[in-house]
């Protein structure tokens, strides 16, 4: 195998810089729901433009030599599942209308909703708890869906530890 040659399990591993150039291998983002198109399942396929001079081996061993002008394989990103709740608007009903119940109206509790409006925010101290909540994206949407947020907006992760999280012991010198 020569030095622009792979295999195909090496051609579903290239490297952004194998790529012939970054804007081809991002994906188009709908601006609508500001995820990648083709969302779904909370996976969207990007294509793959490999560099020129890359040759790859199929299963059945035939070879592709790459030019840079064609796809090479779609790549699975994941994505977040939106339904059109807008984490801007759910914020903005949470800091001003947050006491008569707004917020979780809009976003699918209407229990919630009616008994924060009862109890005006539950004298306050409701609608500051629900504002920190949303705001840290804890509260989200009823249906299970994530809120629209810009692409490149500030988004929170929710990191976990489970079996398969990698644990580094601390070497102290």
């Amino acid at each position: 195998m020569g030095r622009d040659e792979m295999s195909s399990s090496d051609s579903e591993t290239l490297k952004r810089c194998q790529t012939l150039s970054p804007e081809t291998s991002y994906p188009k983002i709908n601006d609508a729901t500001q995820e990648p198109v083709n969302c779904t399942n909370y996976t969207a396929h990007v294509p793959c433009f490999p560099a020129p001079n890359i040759t790859c081996k199929d299963s059945g061993g035939n070879e592709t030599h790459f030019t840079g002008n064609e796809i090479g394989f779609l790549k699975p990103i994941s994505c977040r599942n939106v339904n059109g709740y807008s984490y801007k608007v759910a914020v903005a009903l949470s800091l001003f209308l947050g006491w008569l119940g707004a917020d979780r109206f809009y976003l699918g509790y209407p229990a919630l909703g009616l008994l924060k409006f009862c109890t005006v925010g539950f004298c306050g101290i409701g609608s500051l708890i629900d504002f920190i909540l949303i705001s840290m994206q804890i509260v989200g949407p009823s249906d299970g869906s994530s809120y629209i947020i810009d692409y490149y907006g500030t988004r929170l992760t929710r990191l976990s530890i489970t079996n398969e999280t990698f644990r580094k012991t601390q070497l102290y010198p």
